[in-house]
């Protein structure tokens, strides 16, 4: 039969002594939170049966913080990602006692938006959104406020200059170094883009990034009508069809947002790899293969890690400070994929 584990062995591995333990479990004094911890990781180490005790006290001296997030297409690949960078930056944090919750929006409807951030801020601390840019929710956002929670804006931004922060890519400088690639890897002629629609903040300012570096640093090529495609795999798939079809000769095509899947699809039907540049957000399965294969010449993705850890951090600011009128923008650097790197 193993022996019980004692004091005596927490303190042998935790390199204090005995008298330090007794007055953690019996909370006589007080003992610093470093010690708590250091005493806790001890006890889990060696099985002693009093750890509970331990991490009873050492939950009791770290704030909890209460964070809303709301999502959207719950069954898309980037989002199962999102979802779970998020949970995994909340269940490492040591310096609070983070609880999230997260939902998913059915659609992109602002209403929805609006109702689900209404909803995630009577029950949290601070509510965070990939969210439509529109005025019912800069309502909401407003009141959110008012209530001393903060709200932040992730990846597209919404609700400027109400909500604290917006934690992202540099969307205009994103759509620059899609431009960049397109010019560097194919010959002069046209090109196109795809963005989500006009309440996607961010892929207004991709688009407006894309023809600014077209036309300041590549005259010989044309800009099309830009398209939109509802981040949507079967409308790209039909619209870029319909596109190669129009321009025979066409050199590029960059994807701002989602549906990108649809694009590739189209381009392996019709045409050679390579024949059309193709540069996309994010890597997933359809856009690996298509890096692989040479469909997809680049692929600009967003470090979701430092998302959902900015995230945190400014949410622990924003709440300790809840008088602060600060609201900002938080940039992060994109992580450039290409298909040499995989």
């Amino acid at each position: 039969m193993a022996r019980r584990a004692t004091i005596k062995d927490v303190a042998r591995v935790s390199g204090l002594s005995t008298a330090t333990i007794d007055r953690a479990l019996n909370g006589r004094v007080k003992v610093r939170e470093e010690t708590l911890r250091r005493i806790a990781d001890a006890a889990r180490e060696v099985g002693y049966h009093a750890r509970g005790v331990l991490d009873h006290r050492l939950d009791a001296t770290v704030p909890e913080l209460r964070i809303g997030v709301v999502l959207l297409k719950e069954k898309q690949h980037f989002y199962q990602a999102f979802r779970a960078e998020i949970e995994r930056a909340v269940s490492e944090r040591t310096d609070i006692r983070g609880k999230v919750t997260i939902r998913f929006s059915n659609s992109q409807s602002p209403n929805e938006f609006a109702e689900l951030l209404q909803k995630l801020g009577a029950e949290c601390d601070a509510v965070a959104a990939v969210a439509v840019n529109h005025q019912s929710l800069d309502k909401v956002v407003s009141d959110l406020k008012a209530k001393d929670v903060p709200v932040f804006s992730l990846l597209n931004d919404f609700a400027q200059g109400i909500r604290r922060s917006y934690i992202g890519l540099n969307n205009m400088k994103v759509g620059r170094q899609a431009a960049w690639m397109l010019t560097q890897t194919a010959t002069p002629g046209r090109v196109a883009i795809f963005v989500g629609g006009n309440r996607w903040h961010g892929h207004d300012l991709r688009e407006v990034g894309f023809r600014a570096f077209m036309r300041e640093n590549a005259p010989s090529f044309e800009t099309l009508e830009t398209l939109v495609n509802l981040e949507t795999r079967q409308v790209t798939y039909e619209a870029t069809l319909s596109l190669l079809e129009r321009h025979p000769d066409l050199r590029g095509i960059y994807v701002a947002g989602g549906g990108m899947e649809g694009a590739i699809a189209a381009l392996r039907e019709v045409r050679p790899p390579g024949k059309v540049r193709l540069v996309v957000n994010e890597v997933t399965a359809d856009s690996r293969a298509g890096l692989l294969d040479g469909y997809v010449q680049m692929a600009i993705s967003t470090p979701l890690r430092d998302v959902c850890q900015s995230m945190i951090d400014l949410a622990i600011k924003a709440c300790s400070d809840p008088n602060s009128t600060s609201v900002e923008q938080h940039f992060l650097d994109p992580r450039i994929i290409l298909p040499e790197i995989l």
